[in-house]
């Protein structure tokens, strides 16, 4: 990342550009690197782009779950001082992004998800029965994109290394309950935040059905596809989905 991680207080964070504040929410093996297209465009189109780092693997045990995840969200909310956020969240990051809305929804201007779990869990934190096989570990991350060369060397490095850190891998097979315990099935249909989904018609993670059950249930939601693209638009097709999103955005006024 080519950007510089502030601390302050108990919070580091990057912060890029002047404007309406975005706060981008990471996935559970998803680095803040992940974002550079999306912080760098939106950053020079009008908005302060914020991604904090997630407490994944620093909370107690019995506190690493989803809404652990979404108050620490809040607490950070209320020490930058913003009074409305944009939250836009991928994978784990979407979830923890829907249920902050459940719970603070006055804070929340508008919603961005993009092959968020909250509906499909079963591809979380599985699979690592042979987390000590690179080779297994590196077609795994492949799996996550339509296009395998997206999986950098860097990218199934940082995840060989989490999965065989057995603290973080404790606490990944607890972040993947805790997904399940929160479903928002229920939830949706009462949450009205303007939302926007955009998903990889490619997704095998989170497939394409997870995306339509998504916008069937939230009540103000607008679904876009991104073709020959797999978990996580942002990083497999940039440009487009930072098209997609800052023309929502206009059309919605924010």
């Amino acid at each position: 990342m080519t950007h510089q991680l502030k601390t302050e207080d108990r919070f580091s964070y990057i912060e890029v550009g002047e404007g309406t504040p975005i706060i981008i929410l990471h996935g559970l093996m998803g680095g803040l690197s992940n974002f550079e297209d999306v912080v760098d465009f939106f950053g020079d189109n009008g908005y302060k782009v914020i991604i904090p780092e997630l407490p994944l693997y620093t909370l107690s045990l019995i506190n690493t779950n989803v809404k652990s995840f979404a108050n620490f969200l809040n607490d950070f909310i209320e020490f930058k001082g913003f009074d409305k956020v944009i939250l836009l969240g991928n994978s784990l990051g979407g979830h923890i992004g829907l249920y902050h809305t459940k719970q603070f929804s006055e804070k929340v201007q508008a919603l961005v998800i993009t092959g968020s779990s909250g509906l499909y869990e079963s591809a979380m934190g599985s699979g690592y029965t042979k987390r000590s096989d690179y080779e297994v570990i590196k077609k795994k991350a492949q799996e996550v994109f339509y296009d395998p060369e997206v999986a950098t060397k860097e990218i199934v490095d940082d995840v060989y290394a989490i999965v065989n850190d057995r603290n973080k891998l404790v606490k990944t097979l607890a972040i993947a309950k805790s997904a399940i315990r929160h479903n928002m099935s229920k939830d949706l249909p009462n949450m009205h935040t303007p939302t926007c989904i955009i998903w990889g018609k490619n997704d095998i993670v989170t497939p394409p059905e997870v995306a339509e059950v998504f916008h069937e249930l939230l009540p103000d939601s607008d679904l876009y596809w991104i073709d020959k693209c797999g978990h996580a638009a942002m990083m497999e097709h940039p440009d487009e989905f930072n098209r997609i999103l800052l023309e929502w955005l206009n059309q919605r006024g924010f």
